[in-house]
């Protein structure tokens, strides 16, 4: 296990005594200067939010993962100045994956075997029927999304099957009935952590946009797994969650959300991968000629622009980057005319991440039917622009309330959004490592191309801690990126 602990060793705690509304001061004899919690108390922090929060890491939630999750570095700085325990509802190992009834229902965590990311071998051994005593300081649920924190009954067991309840949630919510937000206020917390709505437009990002936008819909229980939170829905949970954590006088810090699109998920598969010959290009331009000809007829009919007429023109070339075929169903819909909504991809739409295993691939091992090139890609392989608009869209807005209720409840406030994109553009360095958001390589995301990696996710709690320092008058040191891997081995052992 590595961790941030050089420096521990050489502080020397001398807790001053104070009133309630005193400064508590540790001395850190290593700089000389004296650390200090300036106006919040963090004696009893806890944290809310989704698998960011809960530590998930390489495609599982396991135990080491969840020790370097940023609550849990987050409490280990706060712990220097008066900070309580900070209980985590650990998995049982670091293979990762879920058991329900002795069947497996998540599979185990991803290693880089200096190909690519493979699974690990072993069997989960977290069953998830088996309830565990809290409560519990890290209350981060992987796959929740912001109204499932007010949703009773997202702990009940008897609705993992049907999507009702959320398996993770399961293993620690004190009751069947409860909610993620009863059992975080109910421990009466003194600070805590909000980062929460990234999984309203996840899903649909991740599905290549095959999910509904449902703006304009107020019931959630309406929507479906791929779906984008409506605006106001999100900002009328956002107010309950904030209220309900401070309803009794707690600070906090809160941080808004990054565009998915900056992610190794949508970044790392290029729209023009396809290495063509002479002759094979010639085949394929061949095969589209009745396609771009019916293009053609339906602009002399009044039916497309030239615009769109070049837009949906499909044509390939003796090269190494010729472009991917797809499916829009942004085009104009000329299916009574027997023209189907294809297009080659551009620069403005981004593959996810699996299409790296199935780009080039035959269909049914005919070698003249080619995913992505003589067969057009589904939708759910590619986020189309106007796809992208519509998240950018919806993280706009949340991001918004966020901030607006951060500042009117005097919260601290993170822009993890500037943060991540100045790591998908060019990277951040500090302690002498540079992390970007390059996949298996960059150091800032995990083999999932999602969620950060140990680096990444220091990273991340620097950045609250700054938010903190600078809100409350704290002045914690943050950790050193360079004491935490980039990447888990294969073998437990190692970590």
């Amino acid at each position: 296990m590595i961790k941030n602990i050089k420096w521990l060793f050489l502080v020397s705690l001398t807790i001053v005594a104070c009133s309630d509304d005193e400064t508590v001061v540790v001395n850190n004899t290593s700089d000389g200067l004296p650390l200090t919690a300036g106006s919040a108390d963090f004696s009893n922090y806890v944290s809310l939010g989704n698998s960011l929060t809960a530590g998930y890491c390489d495609n599982a939630l396991f135990i080491e993962g969840q020790a370097n999750s940023y609550p849990a570095i987050l409490a280990n700085q706060f712990a220097l100045v008066g900070g309580g325990e900070f209980k985590i509802p650990y998995t049982n190992d670091n293979t990762g994956g879920l058991l329900l009834g002795g069947n497996v229902i998540a599979g185990p965590r991803l290693y880089f075997n200096g190909a690519g990311p493979v699974p690990v071998t072993g069997i989960p051994t977290t069953e998830v029927s088996t309830v565990l005593a809290g409560p519990f300081n890290n209350m981060g649920v992987p796959g929740a999304k912001s109204f499932h924190l007010l949703a009773p009954g997202y702990g009940n067991v008897a609705g993992v099957a049907t999507g009702q309840a959320n398996p993770y949630f399961v293993r620690f919510a004190s009751s069947p009935s409860t909610t993620i937000l009863a059992d975080a206020s109910a421990q009466d917390p003194t600070f805590f952590s909000l980062w929460i709505g990234n999984n309203d437009v996840l899903g649909y990002a991740t599905s290549g946009g095959s999910g509904t936008n449902q703006t304009g819909n107020f019931d959630p229980a309406t929507y479906g797994p791929n779906d984008i939170t409506d605006p106001n829905v999100f900002a009328n949970v956002y107010t309950a969650l904030v209220d309900g954590m401070t309803a009794n006088g707690a600070k906090g810090v809160v941080a808004n959300l990054p565009y998915v699109t900056t992610i190794p998920y949508f970044t790392t598969v290029p729209h023009n991968p396809v290495p063509l010959d002479t002759a094979k290009a010639a085949q394929l331009n061949a095969g589209f000629a009745a396609y771009n000809n019916g293009l053609l007829f339906a602009q002399s009919v009044g039916l497309l622009t030239a615009d769109e007429v070049t837009r949906r023109t499909i044509s390939f070339t003796a090269s190494n980057t010729n472009k991917v075929v797809m499916v829009d169903s942004y085009l104009t819909n000329l299916a009574a005319y027997g023209i189907p909504s294809y297009r080659q991809a551009t620069s403005e739409d981004l593959v996810v991440l699996p299409a790296r295993n199935f780009i080039g691939t035959a269909v049914g091992g005919n070698p003249a039917q080619i995913n992505g090139v003589s067969v057009p890609l589904a939708d759910n392989w590619i986020l189309s622009k106007d796809e992208i608009l519509e998240v950018k869209t919806a993280t706009d807005a949340y991001n918004a309330t966020i901030q607006s209720i951060a500042s009117a409840k005097g919260l601290a406030f993170v822009d993890a959004n500037a943060l991540m994109t100045r790591v998908a553009n060019g990277g951040i360095t500090a302690d002498n490592f540079t992390v970007t958001s390059n996949y298996v390589t960059g150091g800032g995301f995990s083999l999932d191309g999602v969620h950060p990696s140990p680096r990444g996710y220091a990273l991340i709690s620097n950045e609250f801690i700054k938010a903190i320092n600078a809100t409350y008058g704290s002045n914690f040191k943050g950790v050193s990126l360079g004491s935490y891997r980039i990447l888990y081995p294969q073998n437990p052992d190692n970590f």
